[in-house]
């Protein structure tokens, strides 16, 4: 017999767009503390960036506090969540940052650990010209 997912039950929902939520206001913040916590901190965990392709927390904190862009605005032009069951989930976002012609889109996977929702593999990437 297949498995049956329960797919976007409300609640689990809800905690995960508080998630999303969260992470929107510490990266355009560059609140770098909550951005390391939401991570999840394994060797597993891989961020691909516009120009960089970090693998592992410890790359990841090491980027985060790296970076000299400061706080910025952007925004959000449509946002997916979807939930898989009780403990996992992704979330697709496209966004337009202040100041920048390209549009982008960011995708984060998140599973549930017993310290809470934790991003467990993040794409960003800018949408431009195709030759």
């Amino acid at each position: 017999m297949p498995e049956v997912h329960l797919i976007n039950i409300p609640e689990i929902v809800g905690e995960v767009r508080a998630v999303f939520d969260r992470y929107e206001t510490a990266l355009t913040s560059n609140d770098v503390p909550v951005l390391e916590e939401l991570f999840w901190n394994a060797p597993e965990t891989t961020r691909y960036g516009v120009g960089e392709n970090l693998y592992g927390w410890d790359e990841i904190s090491a980027f985060r506090r790296g970076r000299t862009t400061g706080a910025f605005a952007r925004d959000l032009m449509r946002t997916v969540i979807t939930t898989y069951g009780r403990d996992f989930a992704t979330a697709n976002t496209e966004y337009q940052r202040d100041g920048h012609t390209l549009p982008g889109r960011e995708t984060k996977t998140l599973l549930r650990t017993s310290a809470g929702w934790r991003i467990v593999s993040a794409h960003v990437s800018l949408l431009g010209e195709t030759v």
